[in-house]
């Protein structure tokens, strides 16, 4: 028995074209899972599709470009996904916005709800889509990519940390909730991960500097390194952790 294995598995990974999302549906791919590719624009969603299909068969991945902030785009992302592979089995809320980089005293009232509600409200949205059939099949995975700042105080992304620190309790709910329907909740926690989306982090030498002198690992990460989490909580080697968040920061929260 290989506890990793995913054949037959269905997953829908939000913002998959590229970072984070994108090497976790590698990474579910490699592993015999069928994929959804979801993020705004629909050319890096049918690259990284094609790619996929390309590597593992014509059949494995599905582009199906959604906004999270549109309830209607991930109903129809969930449905494509049901006519393709027949259900979901597996969901991966990795999407998210942080439109705001400065002091809380500083943000708008709309960059400020437009965080809390892509990051947090979407979530809900798309797992209350796929969460009544995986609980009537008696089996199921959600995993939320949050972050440490969920654990941490910032100067500059305040906000995201709310939201991040909202999807731990918004797992933990939900893994009461669907756990006698054995539907698993966990997130996932990176720390500074060589993204598109966390580049003012890590692009200036000077920040990038002071984000690694104290980790242990002196380094941030990348983002095939956080895929094999997703991988784990999704499969029947992840079968009897939910409600969980799993730290991959380096070393970094442990200061």
């Amino acid at each position: 028995m290989n506890l990793f294995d995913l054949t037959g598995k269905s997953a829908i990974i939000t913002g998959s074209s590229r970072g984070i999302g994108k090497a976790i549906a590698e990474q579910m791919a490699a592993a015999g899972a069928h994929v959804t590719i979801s993020s705004r624009k629909p050319g890096p969603c049918q690259e990284v599709a094609a790619a996929l299909n390309e590597k593992h068969g014509e059949g494995t991945a599905i582009a199906v470009p959604a906004n999270i902030s549109s309830k209607e785009e991930l109903q129809r992302m969930v449905d494509a996904t049901n006519d393709a592979f027949g259900k979901v089995d597996i969901v991966v809320c990795n999407a998210a916005s942080n439109p705001y980089y400065g002091p809380m005293s500083g943000i708008s009232d709309d960059a400020f709800e437009k965080i809390l509600s892509n990051n947090i409200i979407s979530n809900h949205w798309l797992i209350q889509m796929c969460a009544p059939q995986m609980r009537e099949r008696k089996d199921g995975a959600i995993v939320i990519v949050s972050s440490i700042g969920g654990l941490r105080a910032s100067s500059v992304i305040g906000a995201y940390n709310i939201s991040k620190a909202a999807d731990f309790q918004l797992a933990r709910n939900l893994a009461e909730e669907f756990g006698k329907d054995n539907v698993r909740v966990n997130c996932i926690a990176p720390g500074l991960v060589r993204t598109d989306f966390a580049r003012a982090l890590w692009e200036n030498p000077e920040t990038l500097k002071r984000a690694t002198s104290t980790t242990p690992l002196r380094r941030i990460g990348e983002p095939i390194e956080i895929a094999g989490a997703a991988v784990y909580l999704a499969s029947s080697a992840g079968s009897f952790m939910t409600g969980q968040m799993m730290v991959i920061d380096g070393g970094a929260t442990v200061n």
